[in-house]
């Protein structure tokens, strides 16, 4: 494909630009203008097409030849081909087969008699000559219907054509003959529907070569005669006799220069007449394009080459065999380590601080405060089955006697066991600060997956200390607990004794929840068991008290829409369901009874295990225990046995070492709450920390040989070269958009000019009368002999028109029926 040598300029520029751009992984938006040409039948709008591309691929013919859009997307490839998006996978290389194919699939759509369709034919042509380009060729405007085409005709073809112009980044090509009245074009009334301020349109005038003898459109053609802001280019397509004598596009265009270098209205300005120039100009407003788009991309390319610079300094110099870089590489992934542990367990103000959950010291610290305390509630308290192992330790004390006295080995026996059941919780504890720890370690130590030999070794090391000290940690608190069963201190200051637990025995168990209406927790949480039409499926604002649990619309808490008192109210867990995202725990009446209008238990759903944590712990401050798991068939035989068989003297001993167990299980309960979280921290945080700060450094030289410890990853090696790669290319690609921008020239848009004549195109002047006339408008009327005009008044001071010559009275054979009034004969349309 050959014919547009400013195309051909162009596309190393895009190319360059493109492969850089691919090269970076960047994506370059250039997108392209289409060019559209609009004009009436025969004005020759796919010979401009062509001529534009460089190739004869189009139809040929008299009346309607364009009846369906043809979109011609040109694709830069190197090889040619043509290829119908409704035969997809042919490949046509023969551009008359190209012709016959846009002829045949218009009449499969239309039907062979004039019919139009406004479905559009797709063509793409690849070539190694042509830019990344849509142009649209569009059927030409007319006024009566012919053959099978609809009575509204005109307004069909109108609204096709202001579908595909109307797009901000379609070029116009306004083409009208010469040879017809330019006031009424409707090229130039369509253009300016679409574009109003003149910014996308650009006329071109053909059937230059056809006008009368002794007229011309240079007053056209110099833009002074009915103006458009981008002005108007004159075009010499060829003849249907120069088609059909298959003379090429290159012969036609030396012909056209040789007509605008030979005419004496145009010889002064044949520089900017032609297809050569028309070309030039489209091609400059691609460059335009072009050139307003380069700033965005030079300005992300600047961004990404900033934020590549710190990296790539050190990759620069860096020599992968270097055993110093290696010993120094490793110190600062060890002190690394230390400084992220700190900040995790310590907490910090770094920029790397999560943001989505609770993790390191702050998990830790809820483990010890919420959910420890949570626990060990839930295993201690469970009022029947207490009273039920008192009553039972008080009778087997007594054996067969009857006991007159409160015996405190019976004390004893039921403190023992409720020590020993503390623990569960405590090592569970343990358990889970291990898992917060290794979670932290495995965090701090995905820096240095750069080296990941040296990241396992460290992590196994590091967890190989915390299971250590695990162990230790262990053995530490179940000797806390043994030493709590050793020995009974009666004598605690804040141990009530039996006096006071014989006087408060009526009291005590009611004594259990006086913090006041105090406000101890306020969030969002769902109520899982209502029914989607119930409002089960939203959160509510909830608001906990130490008598209450309300909750309202919203957190502005006006529209509030139950409160619930929690007298006599128990905790439990629900089983999450298989589908459900959401942690549920439940509250409900031990007695049966309804919690909330019609149900037995209020669901209630929370985001997060830690939510559902934190708001447990909630309700126990408000007095609200958990549920007892317990084998529950022996637990109710034997209160059924001992309620049913209990004197009045054994129940109030049975109260009384109640309230003595209660007090005593207090003070050992705030001690043991109170000392595994220090013995954590004394026996495994802070040991891990001093180890990973004085150790850990001796751990890793003992365990093998450093260079191949610290051996790069293949992925870190080809992230360094991709990295080195993509700094290059960046660079490149800036230097090439500087070349670009000191190769290329922006021109300046036009002036706006005075184009109210396109609105008043219906009443344009005739010849005779003032205003301008059009270039064919002259050559319709019978001119008397001897008789002449003076130029009319051109608008904008400009150069006036020149005056019309007259014709000689012996008219030519040719042209006697003129003389009689008659019309002339029609003009031979030219392509």
């Amino acid at each position: 494909m050959a014919g547009n040598t400013g195309m051909e300029q162009l596309i190393p520029i895009v190319n360059k630009l493109q492969d850089a751009f691919t090269q970076l992984g960047v994506h370059m938006q250039l997108d392209l203008p289409q060019i559209a040409v609009v004009g009436g039948q025969s004005a020759g709008k796919s010979s401009v097409l062509e001529n534009f591309v460089g190739r004869d691929f189009l139809p040929r013919g008299s009346g309607i030849v364009t009846r369906r859009p043809l979109i011609l997307q040109l694709i830069y490839h190197p090889h040619e081909y043509g290829e119908f998006l409704h035969k997809k996978g042919d490949r046509y290389t023969n551009f008359d087969e190209i012709r016959k194919e846009i002829e045949a699939d218009t009449d499969r759509i239309t039907g062979n008699n004039k019919g139009i369709s406004n479905l559009p034919i797709n063509l793409r042509v690849y070539s190694p000559n042509v830019l990344n380009l849509t142009l649209i060729d569009l059927p030409g405007l007319t006024k009566v219907p012919v053959g099978d085409q609809p009575q509204d005709i005109e307004q069909q073809i109108r609204n096709m054509i202001m579908t595909y112009i109307s797009k901000d980044s379609c070029l116009i090509l306004a083409v009208s003959p010469a040879n017809s009245d330019l006031a009424n074009s409707d090229a130039l009334k369509l253009s300016k529907d679409a574009d109003p301020d003149g910014l996308r349109t650009i006329g071109v005038i053909t059937k230059l070569d056809l006008m009368d003898e002794g007229t011309d459109a240079r007053d056209v053609l110099e833009n002074k005669l009915l103006p458009l802001r981008r002005g108007y280019v004159g075009v010499v397509n060829r003849s249907q006799k120069d088609i059909d004598g298959k003379k090429d596009i290159k012969a036609a265009m030396a012909a056209e220069r040789k007509f605008f270098l030979a005419h004496p209205a145009y010889r002064h300005v044949a520089d900017r007449m032609g297809t050569p120039y028309l070309q030039r100009v489209l091609n400059q407003q691609l460059t335009n394009h072009i050139r307003e788009t380069l700033p965005s991309l030079r300005d992300k390319l600047q961004k990404q080459l900033l934020a590549m610079e710190k990296e790539v300094e050190q990759y620069k110099h860096f020599r992968p065999d270097d055993p110093s870089i290696k010993t120094k590489a490793m110190l600062q992934m060890i002190q690394q380590l230390q400084n992220d542990f700190e900040r995790a367990i310590e907490g910090s103000g770094s920029a790397a601080i999560n943001t989505n959950e609770l993790s390191g010291g702050a998990k830790i610290n809820r483990l010890f405060h919420e959910r420890f305390p949570y626990e060990i509630v839930r295993m201690e308290f469970d009022e029947k089955e207490l009273r039920r192992e008192i009553a039972f330790a008080i009778r087997n004390i007594h054996g067969i006697r009857v006991g007159l006295f409160t015996p405190d080995m019976a004390f004893d026996a039921i403190v023992k066991g409720q020590i020993a059941r503390l623990k569960e919780p405590s090592l569970k504890c343990v358990d889970l600060v291990v898992q917060e720890l290794t979670n932290v370690v495995r965090a701090c130590t995905l820096k240095m997956s750069r080296y990941p030999r040296l990241q396992e070794e460290t992590e196994r090391i590091i967890t190989t200390h915390i299971r250590e000290r695990e162990q230790i940690c262990k053995e530490s608190i179940l000797l806390m607990n043994e030493c709590e069963l050793a020995y009974m201190n009666t004598n605690h200051e804040d141990f009530i004794g039996f006096a006071n637990a014989q006087q408060t025995s009526e009291t005590s168990s009611k004594s259990g929840r006086k913090l006041g209406n105090q406000v101890i927790r306020k969030g969002y949480m769902s109520i899982s068991n209502l029914g989607f039409m119930k409002g089960g499926s939203r959160d509510y604002w909830f608001v906990l008290t130490s008598e209450s649990l309300s909750w309202f619309k919203d957190e502005e808490e006006r529209d509030k829409k139950y409160m619930l008192m929690l007298d006599g109210l128990k905790i439990k867990d629900i089983e999450q369901g298989f589908m459900s995202r959401r942690h549920v725990f439940a509250l409900y009446n031990p007695d049966q009874r309804n919690v909330y209008k019609d149900y037995k238990e209020l669901q209630l759903g929370v985001e997060t295990q830690d939510d559902m944590d934190s708001w447990k712990a909630s309700f126990l401050r408000a007095g609200v225990y958990p549920e007892k798991v317990s084998d529950s068939a022996n637990g109710e035989e034997g209160s059924s046995e001992g309620s049913t068989s209990m004197d009045p003297q054994l129940e109030r001993q049975v109260e009384t070492i109640r309230n003595l167990v209660d007090s005593y299980m207090k003070i050992v309960t705030k001690t043991t709450r109170d000392l595994v979280p220090k013995s954590l921290m004394h026996l495994m945080i802070n040991n891990t920390k001093e180890f990973i700060n004085g150790e850990l450094l001796a751990h890793l030289y003992a365990s093998g040989d450093q260079s191949s410890m610290m051996e790069e990853s293949p992925e870190e090696a080809r992230k360094r070269e991709e990295m080195l790669r993509m700094y290059h290319a960046c660079k490149e690609a800036l230097k090439i958009i500087g070349d670009v921008s000191m190769a290329t020239v922006t021109t300046p848009m036009p002036p706006p000019v005075k184009d109210d004549w396109l609105s008043t195109g219906q009443d344009s002047p005739k010849i005779g009368q003032s205003g301008p006339p059009s270039p064919g408008g002259s050559m319709r009327k019978p001119i008397s002999a001897n008789v002449s005009r003076a130029p009319p008044p051109v608008p904008g001071g400009g150069r006036p028109a020149p005056a019309i010559p007259t014709r000689p009275t012996p008219a030519p054979p040719t042209r006697q029926g003129n003389a009689g009034g008659l019309p002339p004969p029609l003009i031979p349309s030219r392509r």
